[in-house]
């Protein structure tokens, strides 16, 4: 599998998980901090997305704000996903391999590959899905199993 597919592939993972823990954060008495991680997430796909594209405004992106109303969470989360998996779609092997320079939190002048941008996307988003699902467990909820290898591990003899 080429690096394009792993990352198509990837994404469609965390969409899959990320959509499932939604309806985990519905059934919460508060899901205030689920929510704010969820909208992280989100933020984050604009961000990145936003300096890739060398966007003038992608330096006023912020990490945690907006924060969404639950309602709004699937539909924005959507939206930042599309416009990800265009992205790919649009790119080379190669085009994905090379650097490309963007402002950085520190407005210092920094460089990554756009494959280790949405390599980071992707787990930065297993890496809020646990939190969420502690969030879960403590306010006495049994999250969802969201591993990957349950999506890809077949049972002898089924």
């Amino acid at each position: 599998m080429n690096m394009k597919d792993h990352l198509l592939a990837t994404f469609s993972f965390n969409d899959q998980a990320n959509k499932a823990m939604l309806k985990k954060i519905e059934q919460m008495s508060d899901p205030t901090e689920a929510i704010r991680h969820f909208s992280h997430l989100i933020n984050c796909q604009y961000k990145w997305l936003a300096r890739l594209r060398k966007d003038p405004n992608a330096a006023q992106l912020d990490w945690w704000d907006p924060l969404y109303a639950f309602e709004a969470l699937e539909a924005q989360w959507e939206k930042s996903l599309d416009l990800w998996i265009v992205y790919l779609h649009a790119q080379t092997e190669a085009s994905l391999a090379t650097p490309v320079e963007y402002s950085g939190y520190d407005s210092n002048r920094w460089t990554a590959a756009p494959q280790d941008i949405a390599l980071q996307l992707n787990y930065h988003s297993i890496h809020h899905r646990a939190q969420i699902q502690a969030m879960l467990r403590a306010q006495g909820l049994e999250p969802d199993f969201v591993d990957y290898i349950g999506t890809k591990a077949k049972r002898i003899g089924a």
